[in-house]
């Protein structure tokens, strides 16, 4: 047979092939019942782009949540930790049980106690920081104090100045005895050199690679990315929040100014972020760490009531831990922004570098700003990632017409992850509102139950509102044409970002 002759039968084949995996594979996908805009997002791709687009789907569409790929069996803490929820829940089904402080949020608490088996926490003191600079200032200066150990766990580590006074610290205190572990994620941390990881181990510093990223060998969990910024140490002090260790972070980089939004906190909460960081080491290294004194130095695991009970002498600062990701049984950071949201009387203040949320947020913010509740959205007005900008500015109008105030920050970025409710207690943490937040990455966020915190919030963004612009309906309709084309096109493939 000529070559000529060959040539279509071969072509029609491979044609017939990949119609027949995109069928199969897009039944598979209707069959797991997923958001419906989702599932035909990726249906399209699967059937318009050959070949190709069942390899992205492979990568970057399953649910790793429903496949169980991340596996907790053999977890140590987790057990305790579920028994320890139980045991509240219990307890909370009398609400004169739950404290007086915080009995006004009982329902998203006890949510949070089953969705995200998080414990309700009393703490001596939190401190909360808007920018980089102070946040990193900080984290540097807790981790020069420390006398047993350090876990540091960031999305992001870069091999620069910052990165370099991290890596210092970690060594110094390595070499003094302690015990040091980095984290980082293997996306995040990817421009990392042998160099800068050799010089950490050779001081005694345990190197933690979440899902190592190779550009030529993908695997498939390569669309789960760890997104949590974690600090813990001596068990005593913890951070969570916005802030990745990079110069941008602390300079601001390409923009005026990098705001950020992270919390430094001492008290029973920062057993919930060491539990964080020990359980993603466990999916590293399959491994566990006896439970120590040294890890968890406040904590009697004997007197159960210590921590059902949740007090402490001098405490006063109520908060919840929630973590997400497809280890997880349920969505249950973007469940508590829903339930937040939906739960609101008065004002809501949401600040947010990346708008992109799932239909269920979108609504829940809409259907609040229609029932007479304030609704003020900040968000940048340029953004590091032009897609995911464009991608944002595509809800603006429909935010507008429901009665959502929203401003674009000016002066810079903005990278905080924050939402205030009622002036009574506020959110922060890694989690920005969008799908990938939701659905993909491992996350972690605060829930603090107290009013004066909440303030602290609320009185930043109104004087954030001098660098930003609120965003009229007229104005916004005379954008340029190729404007609203962009974030057309944005809009359209925003359920895969």
């Amino acid at each position: 047979m000529r070559l000529s002759d060959f040539w279509p039968v071969f072509t029609t084949s491979l044609y017939v092939l990949n119609i027949a995996i995109a069928v199969y594979s897009s039944v598979k996908l209707i069959s797991n019942k997923r958001d419906p805009v989702k599932t035909l997002s990726w249906v399209m791709v699967m059937m318009l782009l050959p070949y190709i687009g069942v390899i992205l789907y492979f990568f970057f569409g399953r649910n790793f949540r429903k496949d169980k790929m991340f596996s907790r069996k053999g977890a140590c803490d987790l057990k305790l930790r579920k028994e320890l929820c139980r045991e509240m829940l219990e307890k909370f089904e009398d609400r004169n049980n739950i404290p007086q402080e915080v009995r006004r949020c009982h329902k998203i608490i006890v949510q949070n106690l089953k969705s995200a088996h998080s414990l309700l926490e009393a703490n001596e003191k939190v401190d909360i920081v808007f920018s980089g600079k102070a946040a990193l200032e900080s984290m540097l200066e807790a981790m020069r104090n420390a006398r047993t150990h350090i876990h540091l766990q960031s999305f992001i580590i870069e091999d620069d100045r910052v990165g370099n006074a991290f890596k210092d610290v970690l060594m110094a205190k390595a070499r003094e005895g302690l015990e040091v572990r980095m984290m980082f994620d293997g996306f995040g941390g990817r421009h990392l050199g042998r160099k800068f990881l050799a010089e950490l181990q050779e001081a005694g510093v345990e190197i933690l690679n979440f899902s190592p990223f190779r550009l030529f060998f993908l695997p498939p969990i390569v669309n789960y990315r760890n997104h949590r910024k974690i600090l813990v140490v001596d068990g005593k002090v913890g951070f969570l929040g916005g802030v990745n260790i990079a110069d941008r972070y602390y300079d601001g980089g390409d923009f005026p100014e990098w705001r950020d939004t992270h919390v430094r906190i001492e008290g029973l909460s920062v057993m919930s972020l060491q539990a964080i960081f020990l359980l993603d080491r466990y999916f590293i290294l399959n491994k566990n760490l006896r439970r120590r004194k040294k890890y968890f130095p406040d904590v009697d695991f004997r007197n159960k009531e210590l921590l059902t009970d949740g007090r402490a002498g001098g405490s006063r600062y109520y908060a919840q831990i929630l973590s997400s990701g497809p280890d997880s049984d349920w969505a249950a950071i973007m469940q508590c922004y829903f339930t937040a949201i939906t739960k609101a009387r008065d004002h809501i203040y949401i600040i947010t570098p990346y708008f992109i949320p799932s239909e269920t947020i979108l609504n829940a913010i809409k259907i609040t700003a229609l029932s007479d509740v304030k609704v003020s959205l900040m968000i940048p007005e340029r953004s590091d990632t032009w897609l995911t900008n464009w991608g944002t500015m595509s809800y603006i109008s429909e935010l507008i017409d429901a009665g959502v105030k929203v401003y674009l920050f000016k002066r810079g970025f903005n990278h905080s992850k924050v939402l205030s409710i009622d002036g009574e207690y506020c959110i922060i943490g890694s989690a920005n509102m969008d799908n990938r937040s939701f659905e993909h990455h491992f996350e972690v966020t605060s829930v603090i139950y107290d009013p004066e915190c909440a303030k602290i919030i609320e009185d930043r963004f109104h004087k954030d509102l001098s660098r930003c612009t609120l965003v009229s309906k007229a104005k916004w309709n005379k954008r340029p044409l190729r404007n609203k084309f962009y974030e057309s096109v944005a809009r359209l493939v925003s359920p895969l970002l």
